[in-house]
């Protein structure tokens, strides 16, 4: 199947090389012209412009856009949606607004333009690990795209089918669901990273408690200087709190125990936050999304180790590089 990608960024590019290798064929752009040359050396066919990748594809075309949320994503959609047809399927798989995606999806229909929002998690590792998919669009949409969908997604692996399961063939099973109409899939995605940072937050608490187990406000004997690189490393062997993101921080930690490079100022890309102004709208109560994300916030102004891990599991899954450490910083 032939698949247009515009963004060859750390996902982007990562996301080309998958269906390559599966015998799909792929026309890319990139602003950056050497990321274009390097997919061509791969076996992309390259484009120099929107209209010139437009015009290398054979119709009904799909072009994934693989853009930061906002202005850059909603300039291109624009842009590359001018030279489309009737039939054609525009693709969203950055981290957009659910909302957006929904108003972008009815205006694109008056030009018979189809349009699908799919929520990747993934990360760097997507390349080999495969990316977990959530999509929403028409159902004539998904079953169009979903050859693409099947090469991406890790499919069954190694882990075990959950007893039970009615639905023994379903696409969940091998890393991809078709959620709902326009706008689900990056909804589903949006609860998901709200979902992330509570966890993240979880294990930055737990393991700065244990590195301060040697305070010397304790009583002397209550002291104990704990190996957290050990500790991570046993609870990822038959423990209930193992996880993708604890062998992240077993990595992070086994590197450097101090974890020198990260200042511990957190960002957040924006998913939190519409994930808690979901929580008002419906009035769901979500306490430890905010406590996560309010942390967040304030580690920006006082950081201690804990959040320097929540920075090294953040690089780790995304490649996300954080603010240096300032000469007058005392993370304790």
């Amino acid at each position: 199947m032939q698949l247009g990608m515009i963004g060859l960024g750390r996902m982007g590019g990562n996301i080309v090389k998958r269906l390559m290798r599966d015998g799909h064929k792929c026309v890319v752009y990139d602003r950056d012209a050497k990321a274009v040359a390097s997919l061509v050396r791969a076996g992309a066919t390259g484009s120099t412009s929107l209209a010139d990748l437009v015009s290398k594809m054979q119709a009904p075309r799909v072009v994934w856009i693989m853009l930061p949320a906002g202005k850059p994503t909603e300039e291109t959609i624009a842009e590359v949606s001018s030279g489309l047809e009737a039939g054609d399927i525009i693709i969203d798989g950055g981290n957009s607004f659910y909302k957006d995606d929904i108003r972008r999806a009815k205006a694109l229909k008056e030009k018979q333009i189809a349009y699908a929002d799919v929520g990747v998690s993934g990360g760097v590792w997507g390349l080999e690990r495969g990316y977990c998919m959530m999509i929403g669009g028409e159902t004539g949409t998904f079953e169009h795209i979903e050859p693409l969908l099947k090469t991406l997604a890790p499919g069954l692996g190694h882990i075990a089918r959950t007893p039970n399961l009615t639905k023994a063939n379903a696409s969940a099973e091998h890393g991809y669901i078709h959620a709902g109409s326009v706008g689900s899939g990056h909804f589903v995605k949006m609860i998901h990273n709200g979902i992330e940072y509570g966890l993240m937050q979880a294990y930055s608490e737990g393991f700065n408690i244990l590195k301060n187990k040697n305070s010397p406000t304790l009583p002397e004997d209550e002291r104990f200087d704990i190996d957290l690189t050990d500790v991570a490393e046993v609870w990822r062997r038959g423990s209930v709190v193992s996880s993708w993101l604890l062998d992240l921080t077993a990595q992070a930690l086994a590197s450097d125990a101090q974890l020198t490079k990260f200042s511990g100022a957190v960002d957040d890309s924006g998913e939190g936050r519409w994930t808690l102004n979901a929580a008002i709208e419906e009035a769901v109560p979500a306490d430890v999304l905010a406590a996560s994300l309010f942390a967040r916030f304030r580690s920006r102004d006082k950081n201690t180790f804990g959040e320097k891990l929540l920075s090294a599991m953040r690089f780790g899954f995304g490649g996300h590089v954080e603010g240096a450490v300032k000469p007058s910083e005392n993370a304790g």
